[in-house]
């Protein structure tokens, strides 16, 4: 059975994944990763680069035996999930970019780089998990699942946030993005405050074999927010 790896995004970790997980995995087998600095793994030394992330996800797939799957990224993991397709996307047999883009510089975003990296520093690890946490679900703090992945996000070091939010700001997969040949999807919720129509439009026509979900009622957090049409999706996409 050839596994589902799943990367999450800035301040995320593998308990995000738990509605995918418990919904999935009768039909496929599951790898779900602690990116260093977050969640399981906020005791490893941060990454501060893009490559840097594809290059540890490799490495551990490789320490599993790991040669063949599909590659499922959100957010930031979504930019990681690109440059691991850079390196080695004839052993991917579906690429999946959710609420994610091709640059990591991201116009329109509810708040510039810059400033989350003046307010982490001005407010704190634990303060800045929970404000941008929010963003993420339509509803905010008043959503279901903010508190789930509110509590996720606080496990993120200052030392992660910061080298994260250098990674995004650092990268851009543009220029890559018509050489993917491997079957994509990208999925999208319509009302995402992080990644604007246009940089999911730019992934949508750039990479030849793709095919578009747009999520109704949902931000960033489609996961938590509409988990089984997520899960629908994911296994719809894979079957193909």
């Amino acid at each position: 059975m050839i596994p589902l790896v799943l990367i999450h995004g800035f301040m995320g970790g593998s308990a995000q994944w738990d509605a995918q997980i418990k919904g999935l995995a009768s039909m496929h087998k599951i790898i779900a990763f602690d990116l260093p600095g977050f969640g399981k793994n906020n005791h490893l030394t941060a990454i501060n680069t893009i490559s840097g992330f594809a290059e540890w996800v490799i490495v551990e797939l490789r320490k599993m035996g790991v040669q063949r799957y599909n590659l499922l990224g959100h957010s930031m993991g979504g930019m990681i999930v690109q440059e691991i397709a850079r390196r080695e996307q004839d052993n991917i047999e579906h690429l999946l970019l959710y609420g994610t883009g091709a640059s990591g510089v991201l116009p329109g975003r509810f708040e510039t780089i810059d400033q989350s990296k003046a307010r982490v520093q001005q407010d704190g690890a634990k303060q800045t998990a929970r404000r941008i946490a929010a963003t993420w679900f339509l509803e905010r703090e008043a959503a279901i699942g903010f508190e789930a992945c509110a509590s996720l996000a606080e496990q993120a070091t200052l030392d992660a946030i910061t080298a994260g939010l250098d990674a995004m700001q650092a990268w851009t997969g543009e220029d890559f993005l018509p050489q993917i040949r491997t079957k994509t999807i990208v999925i999208s919720g319509d009302r995402d405050r992080t990644y604007a129509w246009d940089q999911t439009y730019l992934l949508w026509t750039s990479i030849p074999e793709t095919t578009l979900a747009v999520v109704p009622g949902c931000a960033h957090a489609v996961h938590a927010e509409k988990a089984r049409l997520l899960n629908l999706l994911i296994l719809d996409f894979l079957s193909v």
